[in-house]
C-alpha cells in the first residue's frame, strides 16, 4: 500500500507543495505580525532634510579657519632658517 502512496506523491508532487507552501507563508506571515513590532518612526524627506543642511551652512569661502592668515611655508621652519625673536 505504501509504494502506491508514495508513487502517488511523486507524481503529483507539485499540487501538493504549493497549497502546503501557501498555508506555511500564511501563517508565518501572521504570526511574524503578532511578534514584531512594525512601527516606523515618522523622518521629514531627504530632499527636505538636506535643503535644511544647506540653509543652515555658510558660504565655504568664509570660514575662517580656511583661510591662512600666515605664510604657508614659514611652518615647520628649521632652527636654522627661523627668524629671531628677541
Amino acid at each position: 500500500m505504501w509504494p502506491i502512496i508514495i508513487a502517488f506523491l511523486r507524481n503529483n508532487a507539485p499540487y501538493f507543495t504549493l497549497p502546503f507552501a501557501a498555508v506555511v507563508g500564511v501563517i508565518g506571515y501572521n504570526l511574524e505580525s503578532i511578534l514584531s513590532d512594525k512601527y516606523t518612526p515618522f523622518n521629514k524627506a531627504i530632499q527636505d532634510q538636506r535643503l535644511e543642511r544647506q540653509d543652515d551652512t555658510q558660504d565655504p569661502t568664509k570660514v575662517e579657519k580656511l583661510q591662512y592668515k600666515e605664510n604657508v611655508l614659514g611652518k615647520n621652519v628649521s632652527p636654522s632658517l627661523q627668524k629671531d625673536k628677541l
